[in-house]
C-alpha cells in the first residue's frame, strides 16, 4: 500500500522529522512534569507516543511486549496519557461497569469521521443508541437471517468453484484477496441487494472501491500516531492527501449505489421480497432516507461484516496450513454432521449447511474462535475517559485520557491462557464431551463486551462456518512457500501483509 511508503517522500520525511523533534521536546520535558504532578496513583510509564511512531510497523507486538511486563501501562502524549490494558478486570470496568464514562468522544470521532462518518463505531449517546437499536432489530429478523444464509451459501459455491479451478491448474491463490472479494460481495448483497461479483472480476468499480477502502482504513489508523495529521489535512499534503482521494472514491461508489437502490425500491414493480430482505430497503421502509446516514451505516457494516470476517478467515486458513491435523479434524466433522461424502458436489454440501448442522460443528467453531484469540480482527480498541476516576486496579485515569484494551495482546497473555498461550490449540475451547465452552467476553475480547458487544457476532460465525466447512470438506491446503511466516499490516483491522498465497488440492 502506498501509505506505508510515505516516509520516503520528501514532504513526509520533513513532517516526520518535525514530529520527532516536537515529541522529544514536549513529551519528554513538558509532559513528564505535567503528568508527574497529577494526583492519584499512576500506571507505569511505558514510554511516549514517539515509541509508537517508530514501532508502527509492529505496533501490536510492541503493545504485547509492554503488556507482558505490566498488565496495564501508559504512554505519554502531548496532551494526555494513553492507557493500555490487558487486564480483564479493567476491561470489564471500562466496557460494562462504568460504560457511560468511556466513549468514543471527540478524540476518536475526529480521527475516524472522515472515513466512517457518524456510523455506529464513531458516535456515542443518542446517535449510537438509535443506530444500535435499529440495526439490532433489523439484523435479528427472520427475513434477514434466512436471506443472509442464502447469500452465504450462494457465495460459497462461487468461492469453491474459483478454488477448484486453481486446484486443477495447480495455481496458488491469494486467499486473503479472495476472501475480501467474497465477503464484500456478501455484504453488498445483504445490505443493498447489489451483486458486485468482485470474486469473478466482472465489476471493475467494485474492485476500485475495495482497494480505496483498504488504503483509507490504514491511513485513518495512522492518524493515531501522526500528531501533525490535522495540519497535513488542512494543507492537503502527504498521507492526508492520499486519504482524501481514497475517501472520494469510496463516497462516489457508495452514494451511487444508494441512489440506484432508492430508485429501484420506489418503482411499483419492485420485488416485494427484496424490500424485506436487504438492509437498505428495510431502513428506507423505516423512512431513514438521508443518503449520508445510509452511507455511514453501510461503511460501518462493511468494517463489521467484510473486513473482520475476511481477515479472520485468512488467519484461520494460515493456521490450518501450519496445523494439517486440524484441517483433517474439521473435514471429518463436516462429513459427520452433514452425512455427506467427499464425492458430493458443491451444491450438495452448501445446501446441507443449515442452521442445525452449523450449530453441531463444535470443533470448527472452536478453531475459528482460537484463530480470533490469536489474531483478533480488531487488535486494539480505544475509548476516551470522560471524567476523572480510579480503575479497579487502584490506578487513576483523568478526563481526556485515552484508555484502550488490547485483544491482540490479551490473546498472548500466559496469565490468561496458560504457558501455551501462543500455540494454536482449538481443544482449549472444548469440554470433555467435545462441546464448545465459552470464555468470559472480558477475557476473550474479539467481539468487544458489555453494551457495545458486537451485534453481528452470530452473523459472523455463521458466515465463516459456511465458508470454512465448504473449503475444508472439498480441499486440502498448504502454503505456496514452505515454512512461510506471515506478518500483519497495521490497519483498522488485522490484515496479512502481502496476502496469503496457498495451494489447494481436491480431497
Amino acid at each position: 500500500m502506498r501509505f506505508l511508503n510515505f516516509h520516503s517522500e520528501p514532504v513526509s520525511a520533513a513532517v516526520a522529522l518535525v514530529a520527532t523533534i516536537a515529541l522529544i521536546f514536549f513529551a519528554l520535558q513538558t509532559s513528564f512534569k505535567r503528568f508527574h504532578s497529577r494526583k492519584g496513583k499512576q500506571h507505569v510509564i511505558g514510554g511516549t507516543v514517539l515509541d509508537q511512531f517508530f514501532n508502527f510497523h509492529r505496533l501490536h507486538d510492541f503493545m504485547t511486549d509492554h503488556a507482558t511486563k505490566h498488565k496495564t501501562y501508559r504512554l505519554l502524549s502531548l496532551f494526555r496519557n494513553e492507557v493500555y490494558t490487558a487486564d480483564p478486570v479493567n476491561v470489564e470496568y471500562i466496557l460494562k461497569t462504568n460504560f457511560a464514562n468511556y466513549g468514543k468522544g471527540w478524540y476518536h470521532h475526529g480521527i475516524l469521521t472522515d472515513l466512517l462518518g457518524d456510523g455506529i463505531f464513531t458516535v456515542d449517546g443518542e446517535k449510537w443508541q438509535h443506530q444500535r437499536k435499529v440495526a439490532t432489530q433489523e439484523i435479528s429478523t427472520k427475513a434477514v437471517k434466512d436471506f443472509s444464509l442464502q447469500v452465504f451459501q450462494s457465495n460459497a459455491v462461487t468461492l469453491a468453484r474459483v478454488v477448484s479451478e486453481a486446484a486443477i491448474s495447480n495455481k496458488a491463490i491469494d486467499f486473503q484477496d479472495l476472501f475480501m472479494k467474497a465477503t464484500l460481495d456478501q455484504v453488498f448483497k445483504i445490505i443493498i441487494g447489489v451483486d458486485l461479483d468482485t470474486m469473478c472480476g466482472t465489476y471493475e468499480e467494485g474492485t476500485k472501491f475495495s482497494n480505496a477502502f483498504d488504503e483509507a482504513s490504514g491511513l485513518t489508523l495512522y492518524r493515531y500516531v501522526d500528531i501533525l495529521w490535522k495540519i497535513k489535512r488542512f494543507l492537503n499534503i502527504g498521507s492526508e492527501a492520499v486519504l482524501r482521494n481514497q475517501i472520494k472514491v469510496v463516497d462516489e461508489f457508495v452514494y451511487e449505489l444508494i441512489s440506484k437502490r432508492t430508485e429501484q425500491i420506489q418503482k411499483p414493480q419492485h420485488d416485494s421480497h427484496m424490500i424485506k430482505a436487504d438492509l437498505v430497503s428495510r431502513f428506507l421502509a423505516l423512512e431513514e432516507t438521508d443518503p449520508k446516514y445510509l452511507r455511514d451505516i453501510i461503511l460501518s457494516f462493511i468494517i463489521a461484516g467484510r473486513d473482520t470476517t475476511a481477515v479472520t478467515l485468512s488467519w484461520f486458513l494460515y493456521l490450518l496450513c501450519k496445523n494439517p491435523h486440524v484441517q483433517e479434524k474439521i473435514a471429518q466433522e463436516v462429513r459427520d454432521t452433514t452425512k455427506l461424502k467427499n464425492t458430493c458436489n458443491i451444491d450438495e454440501i452448501t445446501n446441507a449447511l443449515t442452521e442445525g448442522t452449523l450449530q453441531k460443528m463444535n470443533y470448527l467453531h472452536a478453531a475459528l474462535t482460537e484463530t480470533l484469540r490469536l489474531y483478533p480482527a480488531v487488535p486494539v480498541d480505544g475509548k476516551l475517559c470522560l471524567s476523572d476516576e480510579t480503575l479497579p486496579d487502584g490506578f487513576s485515569v483523568k478526563r481526556g485520557d485515552m484508555v484502550s484494551y488490547l485483544p491482540y495482546a490479551m490473546g498472548r497473555m500466559e496469565f490468561l491462557w496458560g504457558n501455551d498461550a501462543e500455540e494454536f490449540r482449538p481443544e482449549r475451547w472444548l469440554d470433555q464431551n467435545g462441546a464448545f465452552q465459552q470464555q468470559s467476553s472480558f477475557k476473550f475480547t474479539a467481539f468487544q463486551a458489555g453494551p457495545r458487544i458486537c451485534l453481528g457476532k452470530d452473523f459472523a460465525y455463521r458466515q465463516m462456518k459456511v465458508f470454512a466447512a465448504v473449503l475444508c470438506h472439498g480441499y486440502k491446503f498448504k502454503l505456496a512457500f514452505k515454512n512461510e511466516e506471515v506478518n500483519y499490516i497495521v490497519m483498522l483491522t488485522l490484515h496479512i501483509d502481502g496476502g496469503l498465497h496457498v495451494h489447494a488440492s481436491h480431497r
